[in-house]
């Protein structure tokens, strides 16, 4: 019997013919070469936190747990060298104890270093890029199995950093770090209406600013995160724990279950969200950026030019109550700087992130579906690894250097072997 593989979310599966678990980057290219010279195809999986189909094997599955070790570093320059089935919370604890981090991070840390970067992966700072943006070389496996190491000053390097796994299996990332640094974190309800006309001071006068809008309220929990040199003053571990595991985790959840039985429920039990009141604390960035994600969903997410910001998220407020839609999930806005990697949604524009979130197993099409008519509106480019409906017609417009992108997928995988329904979908055959 074929084992089975499915994502975080569960909305993701597949049954491949064979199931690969590399030790090093040759296996990995025995692997690919084997499959190529079959007409079979393959694809690599991480943590499996994509909610696309970006990771769907139906031939031959790659799973990279056993590759998750660090090879070298940090150097002079702060560059370490991974393999790349590291997951982003046991690189954190690495970095810490040699007085290292990453300069920013997602919401989460439980995804593998390339599923974090092959899929533009971003935290939340306007002056700072997501996270394939601090990665300064890669080694990558061809759709024939040659072994490719990209580095710096290659010009490559913009077309496979972001590469959502249409142009190599990457085996090895070289990134730069910074040294550890600390956070004042201020969290804190404030009225939508307050930071919708307040956002670009919030977004330019804090070095990561997010915030999060309850739908059926006139509240959104909001987030400063700004470096300081103050001694450590982290949450005491009751509070953490209250704070940080029993509401956002098990009373949200609870929210969530109720809600899914009974919508009609929801926006009386959305009032209760905003209540936990003001938090400040300092602690270590990392333990800071990434949170505890024990409710599973499913998620949209776009890209839009930040000085569209505030006018989509009134467009979405009003649709939400126009159609009537019962949404128990927070709606979330974050905001990168522009970054050179070619299918960034973040390439060559300062952007602003909105991202909708529906309970697992609850009907998500008809809200998402709307969200994504709004998006289209101003431009919106999907996150790779969040769902969306774009096909490859769409997405074309959306990109600059969309047709030389292709041409180095055509370079580096000619007989598609890293294809699945997914890439067709977005880039075609």
């Amino acid at each position: 019997m074929r084992k089975k593989w499915s994502n975080w979310a569960g909305n993701q599966q597949a049954t491949p013919r064979s199931w690969v678990k590399p030790q090093n980057l040759h296996e990995i290219s025995a692997a690919v070469r084997d499959a190529s010279a079959q007409g079979r195809r393959v694809k690599a999986v991480g943590s499996g936190h994509s909610f696309t189909g970006a990771a769907v094997a139906q031939d031959v599955l790659i799973d990279m747990s056993c590759m998750s070790r660090v090879l070298t570093g940090p150097d002079e320059n702060g560059i370490v060298e991974l393999e790349a089935g590291i997951t982003l919370s046991a690189l954190n604890e690495f970095l810490f104890l040699h007085g290292r981090a990453l300069e920013n991070l997602g919401d989460i840390s439980y995804q593998t270093i390339s599923g974090a970067i092959s899929t533009g992966t971003h935290g939340t700072g306007q002056k700072i890029g997501g996270l394939a943006q601090q990665v300064v070389g890669l080694t990558l496996i061809d759709g024939r199995g040659n072994i490719v190491v990209v580095e710096e000053d290659d010009p490559l390097l913009q077309f496979v950093r972001v590469g959502v796994g249409a142009v190599g299996i990457i085996a090895h990332v070289k990134i730069r770090t910074v040294n550890k640094f600390v956070l004042h974190v201020e969290e804190k309800p404030m009225r939508l209406s307050y930071v919708l006309e307040n956002l670009e001071g919030l977004a330019s006068r804090n070095d990561h600013f997010e915030f999060f809008w309850i739908p059926h309220t006139k509240w959104a929990l909001t987030k400063q995160n700004n470096r300081t040199e103050l001694p450590l003053q982290p949450l005491p571990p009751f509070k953490k724990w209250w704070q940080k595991s029993f509401m956002e985790n098990t009373a949200f959840g609870v929210v969530c279950r109720v809600g899914k039985l009974l919508p009609a429920l929801i926006p009386r039990l959305a009032t209760a969200l905003p209540g936990s009141g003001s938090t400040s604390y300092i602690d270590e960035s990392f333990r800071v950026f990434a949170s505890e994600r024990r409710v599973k969903f499913v998620e949209m997410e776009y890209a839009i030019p930040r000085e569209h910001c505030r006018a989509a998220l009134e467009d979405i407020v009003r649709m939400i109550d126009e159609k009537n839609f019962k949404v128990s999930f927070p709606v979330e806005a974050r905001f990168t700087a522009a970054d050179n990697n070619v299918l960034s949604t973040a390439h060559a524009r300062q952007s602003a992130y909105i991202a909708v979130h529906m309970f697992k197993g609850c009907d998500y099409l008809p809200y998402f579906t709307s969200v994504a008519e709004i998006m289209a509106h101003y431009s919106g480019r999907p996150h790779w690894g969040k769902m969306h409906f774009l096909t490859h017609e769409h997405l074309s417009v959306l990109y600059p250097r969309w047709t030389e992108f292709l041409a180095v997928r055509d370079q580096l995988d000619p007989s598609r072997t890293f294809d699945n329904d997914y890439l067709e979908q977005v880039f075609g055959k």
